[in-house]
């Protein structure tokens, strides 16, 4: 083999290893990313379980709210109705709403 030839081959190896090393690294960052999005991932769903959970506890206590509502409401028709029987009972009418 002559010089010239062996000077090629190793320019071309040179280049070779070059572009070995680049696409390893390459590689590697196309990892860490994977890995960040992994991670973004977990994240992501330690937070959706959260923001269930208290989305459920929210209903739970809208519900608890609403069933608390509807009994006042009831509560004060009673009272009312008391107030006019009453009022009724004495003879008055009562004032006009």
């Amino acid at each position: 083999m002559s010089q010239q030839a062996i000077e090629l081959a190793s320019r071309r190896l040179a280049l070779s290893l070059d572009a070995l090393s680049a696409a390893v690294e390459r590689r590697r960052e196309a990892d860490r990313k994977m890995g960040n999005l992994g991670q973004q991932l977990h994240t992501l769903g330690n937070d959706r379980s959260r923001l269930a959970s208290e989305l459920d506890a929210a209903t739970a206590q809208a519900r608890a709210l609403d069933a608390v509502n509807r009994e006042v409401a009831q509560r004060l028709d009673a009272a009312i109705a008391s107030v006019r029987s009453v009022i009724a009972s004495s003879g008055r009418e009562p004032p006009a709403t």
